[in-house]
């Protein structure tokens, strides 16, 4: 049961799967220390299941919003009663917002994305590679529909326009850009990293990871030894952790 102490604090919290190397819940303690907001505190929800989310929701009355993370981007969508445009247009929620027992989604990834990813963009980054097609890809994309750059889907899956298998030299002379969408990389399995052929990246390309802990991937690291762009997912986690944040009080 609660305390009267607990139902007087605002809830936020982080939903997703093996979640435990996020960095969420620290940028928000230090956020509320810093800013001096009290009565506040935000939890990490790790779900092994979705449908657990319902759960979450009866356990804690004074639960105001949630960030979504892998692999539940897509599958949240079953239990909000209202999408932002951005969320209706890419059938993917990584920020919820309650109120009066409604649920709203948005996704601020394609915000945040979008103001890291673009400026570092060269005139030489004309066409994109997205490695992955889960929630995150689909904030990618979008993005790279807006900017007008040409992409392909790369995926272990039918559900992208290549295989890893088909990425050669000749096709990495066109598409100077790499983005990572995969959790492939994430604390604690820093060892692994896409299976792309590396050899043949130079410093004319840019890699971006969503990846952020480790600050540096394996796939970002090979990428800096070929002297190309490199930028990991930290600040866009910031930026939309920022955006979630006013979401979820004005």
């Amino acid at each position: 049961m609660y305390n009267n102490m607990m139902l007087e604090e605002r809830l936020f919290g982080l939903i997703g799967k093996n979640i435990s190397y996020s960095f969420s819940k620290q940028y928000f303690l230090n956020k509320f220390n810093k800013e001096n907001i009290t009565k506040t505190r935000y939890g990490i929800f790790d779900l092994a299941y979705i449908n657990n989310f319902e759960h979450i929701l009866r356990k804690y009355p004074n639960l105001q919003g949630v960030n979504i993370t892998i692999p539940y981007k897509k599958e949240v969508i079953q239990y909000v009663n209202y999408l932002s445009d951005e969320a209706y247009a890419i059938s993917a929620v990584n920020t919820i917002k309650i109120k009066e027992n409604s649920l709203i989604g948005y996704n601020t990834d394609i915000f945040g994305f979008k103001k890291t990813f673009a400026k570092h963009l060269l005139s030489t980054h004309k066409k994109a590679l997205v490695l992955g097609n889960g929630g995150a890809a689909k904030a990618v994309i979008y993005v790279l529909k807006q900017l007008k750059v040409p992409y392909l889907i790369v995926s272990r899956n039918k559900k992208g326009d290549i295989s890893y298998k088909e990425i050669n030299e000749i096709l990495l002379n066109q598409y100077k850009i790499i983005i990572h969408c995969t959790p492939i990389g994430t604390y604690p399995t820093t060892d692994q990293y896409p299976l792309i052929p590396y050899q043949f990246l130079t410093k004319d390309h840019y890699l971006y990871d969503l990846v952020y802990n480790p600050l540096e991937s394996k796939f970002l690291k090979k990428g800096t030894e070929s002297g190309a762009i490199v930028k990991n997912g930290l600040e866009m986690l910031y930026i939309q952790g920022e955006l979630g944040w006013d979401l979820w009080n004005h």
